[in-house]
């Protein structure tokens, strides 16, 4: 009876929960559009009509043409499905953005973590170091990176990940500022705790939902920074399909062929759309500052 008691505010916190995500209209949108992003990323070449254009095939009696029944999004000018690359395009760019921030997420966690709770100059130099990679257009500075290497997939994703932690890392090195001196961390110091305990069993679970929250609203604008490479020359190189690098080769036939950079442009916007819904529906559930 005491337990049931007990558990009562807690069972009430996720009902309000749940409540608003059922509640939230917009909600619902990300989860189902960041799905189906996913969904065709894993699924999506196993399905395409024409799996070639995923290639360098070439078919210059086909080029450039309209949207119609056999080639839904038209073609590009050497031929190609435009909807099959497109479709092929989410597994690279999904990927590519995913790989960003789960990299800059853990290395941002760690620094963030380490500069808040030893504080005074470990914390100093650390964030100053963030500082400088925050000082300079991330764009810029990521163009910098992928421009001193070979572009590639690989670079894309280094360079974006180089210039991505010091966000994280200043969110979690405030929120361990914040709690570094709770009772609970008092108490396992007193216990002798080592200093690595305390920062990966004590603090970290505490910074689960910041973190969660942060990755999944910084997914959909990885993507966008990857297709702003890509767009540049930097990123992914033909023929690999990338939406960036579809929009770029579509600009010269604009407007006439207004299919090739629209389409690619379309996808990135529910990219970046669906996964900042997300981001929002899942504050609603872990955020505890969102309850009341």
């Amino acid at each position: 009876m005491t337990a049931d008691i007990a558990a009562a505010p807690e069972i009430r916190r996720r009902s309000r929960k749940l409540w608003r995500i059922r509640r939230s209209v917009l909600s619902w949108v990300g989860i189902a559009m960041a799905g189906l992003l996913i969904l065709v990323a894993v699924f999506g070449p196993l399905l395409v009509p024409h799996p070639e254009a995923g290639g360098a095939t070439v078919d210059v009696a086909g080029a450039l043409r309209p949207p119609s029944a056999q080639h839904w999004f038209g073609t590009d000018d050497v031929g190609r499905d435009v909807f099959s690359r497109v479709i092929l395009a989410a597994r690279v760019s999904l990927i590519s953005g995913l790989t960003v921030v789960v990299a800059g997420s853990a290395i941002g966690v760690v620094v963030g973590l380490v500069g808040g709770y030893l504080a005074g100059g470990t914390n100093v130099v650390l964030m100053r170091v963030a500082d400088i990679f925050l000082a300079v257009p991330g764009v810029a500075l990521a163009l910098a990176f992928a421009a001193a290497l070979r572009p590639s997939l690989t670079t894309t994703v280094v360079a974006i990940t180089l210039v991505w932690w010091p966000w994280m890392a200043r969110l979690v090195q405030a929120e361990v500022l914040s709690i570094r001196t709770s009772a609970f961390v008092e108490a396992s110091r007193t216990y002798g705790a080592s200093h690595v305990r305390i920062l990966f069993r004590d603090i970290l679970p505490n910074l689960t939902s910041v973190i969660v929250v942060k990755a999944s609203l910084d997914v959909g604008f990885a993507v966008l920074m990857v297709a702003a490479l890509g767009f540049l020359g930097a990123g992914v190189q033909p023929p690999t399909p990338e939406w960036g690098s579809m929009i770029a080769g579509g600009r010269a036939y604009l407007p006439d062929a207004w299919w090739l950079s629209t389409f690619p442009g379309l996808a990135i916007f529910v990219a970046v759309l669906g996964f900042n819904l997300l981001g929002d529906a899942l504050r609603d559930v872990l955020d505890v500052s969102q309850e009341v």
